[in-house]
C-alpha cells in the first residue's frame, strides 16, 4: 500500500551480507510470525486502519506493528523501549 511507511525489502541485495534476510536464521520464530500475519485479513479482524486516509503523514502498516507486538509477547519483551532495542 502506498500510504504506509514501507520497510526494507528483505530480499534486496545490500553490501554486507548479501541479503538482509541472511541476518535471520531459518529456524527463527520471526519467520513464523511473518508468515502467520501475512495470511491474515486484518480488515476482517477489525483493524480499520488497514485502509489509510489520504491526508496526513503516512503511518506504519498495521501488519508490521502486529508482527512486532507478537514478537514482543512471545519473547516476554513488554515495554516499547525494550522492543525498539
Amino acid at each position: 500500500m502506498s500510504r504506509f511507511i514501507e520497510g526494507e525489502n528483505r530480499h534486496q541485495c545490500t553490501l554486507l551480507p548479501e541479503l538482509l534476510d541472511d541476518y535471520i536464521a531459518q529456524d527463527n520464530s520471526v519467520r513464523v510470525i511473518e508468515a502467520f500475519v501475512d495470511v491474515l485479513d486484518l480488515f476482517d479482524l477489525g483493524f480499520t486502519k488497514v485502509r489509510p486516509k489520504l491526508t496526513g503523514q503516512p503511518a506504519y502498516h498495521p501488519s508490521s506493528l502486529l508482527k512486532i507486538y507478537i514478537y514482543g509477547y512471545l519473547n516476554r519483551v513488554q515495554p516499547s523501549r525494550r522492543l525498539e532495542r
